[in-house]
């Protein structure tokens, strides 16, 4: 039988390696093509490789926690096709490899870092650890010299420096730190107003009874980067209520024509998106991001849509130009989007280039929040609960009280560029965008 061998599949430009976190088949067993075989994970997302032929699995190169350059062969697979060997996505080179998940790559081959340009560039070159881009940047950002870098203690396969290995560094470094250059004088310690208040966590202890669940690798990433955003921006909320009345009455007459006509469901979420996308033309600095004191007006739309996951995590799939969508292609993509979220089906390439988020707190019956922003984004938009509520209105006949649908919109938003008044100017044309909704608008 011919030999199909099964590479670790490119899942986005800045994607080069992925974890093996789960073999879902054994050596020896038999998989129809479309079969999931293993589960991966990178530094953005979970993913599932599905096997491209019918056969039976005869050997496995890597094991469980193992992490795997892309294009590397993770698996052979015989077939029954007599013509030769065939592989998914042959990596580069042919790796040389022994029988067995157990076996160590021959260091000639590991990958070699790909460096911005910057002074520590010759210094990276010539270590003998591999840095992932994800280290590389933070070391970058967080002014981390290459000698400090180096005595870090990695967790990872072969002593790999990971997320969590330069996050823990960065909390117990002392503050002020930074890489001495010739002839510079050492600081005098701050005192006063000018010292720095350690942000380490103060010791927890466990009490007679209590149960200790450890973070799955999803909730660390999210609890790494909830603090990065909080440290990085300065967060400031607003808050607007508006009159959706129009919206509920008009969703209500179309959706079960629109699902008939269409097999699509139509939530409120895709109408927000697309009146969100709406305003963010209006107001380009919203859509931005910044790079040191430079910022960035994003020329895309992108618009993240907050997902809740059925293992009470969380995952923020990105529809990408937005404003160039009418409500049926919105529609969709939230639908597929969402489905594929919760069936761990997104590729690493779904859930990068956001621009601006969405987080509808309205889903869980919460009438607001004060959301976390999503960096590098300078704004993510909270939707709360719709609720009947008495309103006071004007007519021409005097005041009268109406029963009307009332949400209240949250803006969170970077405060280093985004100023109140620009905030509250986004959240009161929104609130115009969404009160102003023609309720005989075509399905």
């Amino acid at each position: 039988m011919a030999k199909f061998e099964l590479s670790m599949p490119k899942m986005g430009e800045s994607i080069i390696e992925a974890t093996i976190t789960k073999w879902l088949k054994s050596v020896g067993d038999s998989v129809e093509e479309d079969d999931v075989i293993v589960e991966i994970a990178t530094d953005k997302v979970d993913s599932e490789i599905p096997s491209p032929v019918e056969g039976k699995i005869v050997e496995f190169l890597y094991k469980e926690g193992d992490t795997v350059p892309v294009g590397k062969v993770i698996a052979i697979i015989d077939t029954e096709d007599e013509e030769g060997s065939e592989k998914a996505e042959p990596p580069a080179e042919k790796e040389k490899t022994s029988s067995g998940p157990d076996r160590k790559e021959e260091k000639a081959e590991k990958p070699k870092p790909e460096v911005t340009p910057q002074a520590s560039d010759d210094d990276l070159k010539r270590s003998e650890r591999f840095y992932s881009p994800l280290v590389r940047n933070i070391a970058k950002k967080e002014n981390i010299p290459f000698d400090a870098l180096e005595t870090i203690q990695g967790s990872g396969k072969d002593g790999r420096v990971t997320k969590e290995d330069i996050l823990d560094y960065l909390q117990k470094r002392p503050a002020g730190s930074t890489k001495k250059t010739a002839g510079a004088a050492t600081p005098a310690a701050p005192s006063g107003r000018d010292r720095k208040i350690s942000s380490e966590q103060p010791p927890v202890s466990a009490n007679e009874g209590d149960e200790i669940i450890e973070m799955d690798r999803m909730r660390k990433l999210i609890a790494d980067h909830m603090v990065m955003s909080k440290d990085v921006s300065a967060h400031v909320t607003s808050f607007i209520d508006a009159d959706v009345t129009n919206i509920v009455h008009w969703r209500n007459a179309v959706k079960n024509k629109f699902q008939e006509r269409e097999k699509e469901k139509l939530t409120f979420t895709p109408i927000f998106i697309q009146a969100a996308a709406q305003t963010l033309k209006e107001y380009p600095r919203i859509n931005a991001s910044v790079d040191g004191n430079k910022i960035i007006l994003r020329k895309n739309i992108n618009i993240g849509m907050a997902t809740a996951l059925s293992n009470g995590n969380l995952i923020v799939p990105v529809i990408k130009n937005a404003d160039q969508k009418n409500l049926l292609g919105l529609a969709k993509d939230v639908n597929d989007l969402a489905n594929r979220a919760r069936n761990n089906k997104l590729m690493p390439d779904e859930i990068q280039g956001g621009t601006f988020t969405l987080t509808n707190f309205g889903t869980f019956d919460s009438i607001t929040g004060t959301p976390i922003i999503n960096q590098p984004q300078v704004a993510i938009l909270g939707i709360g609960a719709i609720r009947k509520k008495p309103v006071v209105m004007e007519t021409p006949q005097g005041d009268v009280i109406g029963i009307r649908h009332i949400m209240v919109l949250s803006l969170a938003y970077d405060h280093r560029i985004v100023d109140g008044a620009l905030g509250g100017m986004y959240l009161k044309t929104l609130r115009d965008v969404l009160e102003n909704f023609d309720i005989n608008r075509p399905v």
